[in-house]
């Protein structure tokens, strides 16, 4: 049996059209603050491969909420890779572009130092040090701004304030748009191949979220000059963002794994998707 976590999540919905066959779970399925459960939980269901799309994504809560951001984004990962090292099965999880500093320009690479900027960063890297520690095997995909046409996300909220007034976005945080679409079918096929450790796997293109609401409000056909520019300092948040996250890739030639599409060819799907 394949077990799918974090099911009803927009990375594990798209998991579903990937994996039909597969047990798909959500917190209130097993407890991710519980160590203990989580464990028991895992014992009871007796996966034959363990795909984790559950996480803790609210990066400004995570300032004032770490230890729990933590519990479940480490912690949690480290249970569920413990159990898959210890029956010898698949194990595939998830991590964030949040983990380095975004203090450089130009792309960040599997093997690049991290130094996450805020309490997310942290609990997504504490996910991935004890996955690799617990697993050696384990796949730890590293993806960005992910966006589907299921779930809230950035080009759905962009959509709906663009219909009613005008926007401010931040233009000076450059990164990957990643749809989940793209995102599920490239990672299980990469778990299907055998990899393991670090991967980053995003779509390809590098933007801002000023120029990635521009484009997604001009697909749905609204005045995209109701999207205006402003820098992060204009547009403070709890948490800090990296001015520079973009992931590259130095494993995913030598292994034959392609490019994901462009972001610009997966977002009209989105944004039509979104519309119905």
């Amino acid at each position: 049996m394949i077990l799918v976590t974090g099911g009803a999540g927009q990375l594990g919905t798209a998991f579903r059209r990937v994996l039909p066959e597969a047990r798909f779970i959500d917190v209130d399925d097993l407890d991710f603050t519980r160590p203990d459960l989580l464990a028991a939980g895992l014992d009871d269901l007796r996966p034959e491969v363990i795909v984790n799309c559950a996480a803790y994504t609210a990066v400004d809560r995570a300032e004032s909420e770490e230890a729990l951001a933590t519990l479940v984004n480490g912690t949690a990962v480290g249970v569920m890779a413990g159990h898959a090292a210890s029956h010898r099965i698949p194990f595939l999880t998830f991590s964030t572009d949040y983990v380095f500093p975004g203090d450089v320009a130009e792309p960040y690479l599997e093997s690049s130092p991290t130094d996450p900027v805020n309490a997310y960063g942290r609990s997504k890297l504490a996910g991935e040090r004890a996955a690799l520690a617990a697993c050696p095997e384990a796949l730890v995909v590293r993806t960005s701004w992910l966006v589907s046409g299921t779930h809230p996300n950035f080009v759905a909220t962009m959509l709906r304030l663009a219909a009613e007034r005008e926007v401010r976005v931040v233009d000076d945080q450059w990164g990957c748009p990643t749809m989940v679409d793209d995102l599920a079918p490239a990672a299980w096929a990469a778990l299907q191949t055998g990899v393991s450790g670090l991967l980053h796997l995003t779509n390809s293109g590098i933007t801002t979220w000023f120029e990635f609401g521009q484009a997604a409000v001009a697909l749905a056909g609204l005045e995209f000059d109701r999207i205006l520019p402003c820098a992060t300092v204009d547009y403070p948040t709890p948490a800090r963002r990296p001015a520079y996250s973009v992931l590259g890739s130095e494993r995913r030639g030598p292994l034959g794994l392609p490019d994901l599409p462009h972001w610009e060819e997966s977002l009209p799907a989105v944004v039509e998707r979104l519309r119905q």
